[in-house]
């Protein structure tokens, strides 16, 4: 008996021109979070920051674009790729986490929605194509594409649009360390229903928010730098250290309990798509879930990883790396049909979800 299944059938991303380096830095002030500017030279600094994440470089939008020009180009390309009429496409669903930020105004923009810049940037006429956004983290694009699958599988629409993406360069306290963790991008994905006797695409997913306890470990707040400070202007802050132990201690029990729900191992998966969030980070989840099966060598190549170049984008790293992956420009990182893979993603201090997806 056929049944009606959720399957990406085009992809697109965009990776902004703008390579900022580690020695960027260098010449910024950083403080602590008493305002105590750290004695320690940037470049120390610097050094250590690439050894605890790997991140080498980030991407940041050129000063004249904003997140929905960002989120354009990745969803033409989507659309493009999957060869649909962007007329007949029933949701779009974006993700993001602090709408249209720009160069000269930090005050977080999202009046209108970004999914509703986005559909009439797109030139999208049709009224049933309804649009809105999904603010849940860095998981957030994931998200969207756990919404879709629920919107397919109940008949209600048969092509989605699902686009993430952030601009965190604009967001992000040029005196805090932890600034140089985040990155600009976006990435998008077709999803349409596909009749199958056998699974395929979406077959499962998982999801958890630990808000009781772990609400606050990514919050607005002041500028380190006193002087900024008194302007009361608002930045991206995180408690990285806890939402490190945070990821580690529940990620890998998370993607387990989604494989679990339909009777897969570990072995059964080709790649682990993760959230692009720490280099290191990433690495420990992955033994940690292997550990979880009882098996102590993580296979090589099963997790493919751009943070080192590219750093965190938020909502943007997951669907990024899928796009890539598709399209072949990543060195030994290559799908087929017939492979699982997993989608995961931790983030906005308190949320974990993963998507299990089986090529067609």
């Amino acid at each position: 008996m056929k049944k009606i299944y959720s399957v990406f059938t085009g992809t697109g991303s965009y990776v902004p021109t703008k390579q900022i380096k580690n020695d960027f830095f260098h010449s910024n002030e950083f403080y602590d979070l008493t305002g105590k500017k750290l004695d320690t030279p940037n470049e120390e600094i610097t050094r250590k920051f690439e050894e605890i994440t790997t991140i080498a470089e980030r991407r940041y939008a050129e000063d004249d674009q904003v997140t929905s020009d960002l989120a354009l180009i990745a969803s033409n390309k989507a659309i493009e790729s999957a060869g649909i009429d962007k007329e007949e496409l029933d949701y779009i669903i974006f993700a993001h986490n602090f709408g249209e930020t720009r160069v000269d105004d930090i005050q977080i923009d999202v009046l209108p929605t970004m999914a509703a810049r986005l559909k009439q940037k797109l030139g999208i006429r049709n009224p049933s194509a309804i649009a809105y956004d999904v603010l849940f983290g860095c998981p957030g694009w994931v998200q969207a594409v756990i919404q879709a699958d629920y919107y397919i599988k109940s008949g209600d629409a048969k092509k989605i649009l699902v686009v993430g993406a952030d601009v965190l360069s604009r967001i992000s306290d040029p005196h805090d360390r932890d600034s140089m963790i985040y990155a600009d991008g976006a990435g998008a994905a077709i999803m349409e229903a596909r009749e199958s006797e056998t699974p395929i695409g979406i077959l499962g997913h998982n999801s958890r928010s630990d808000a009781l306890d772990y609400a606050k470990m990514l919050y607005m707040g002041y500028s380190y730098e006193p002087g900024l400070a008194k302007k009361k202007v608002h930045f991206l802050k995180m408690n990285g250290r806890r939402l490190y132990q945070y990821a580690l201690s529940n990620v890998p029990n998370a993607i387990k309990a989604g494989l679990d729900k339909l009777n897969l191992n570990i072995t059964d998966i080709s790649k682990v798509l993760i959230h692009q969030a720490n280099g290191k980070m990433d690495d420990a989840i992955l033994k940690r879930l292997f550990e979880l099966y009882n098996i102590n060598e993580v296979p090589e190549y099963i997790m493919p990883m751009t943070i080192s170049w590219l750093g965190n984008s938020s909502v943007a790293t997951v669907p990024t790396l899928l796009d890539m992956i598709i399209r072949d420009t990543m060195d030994d990182h290559q799908l087929e049909s017939g492979d699982i893979i997993v989608l995961a993603s931790v983030g906005a201090g308190m949320n974990i979800n993963n998507v299990v997806y089986k090529l067609p």
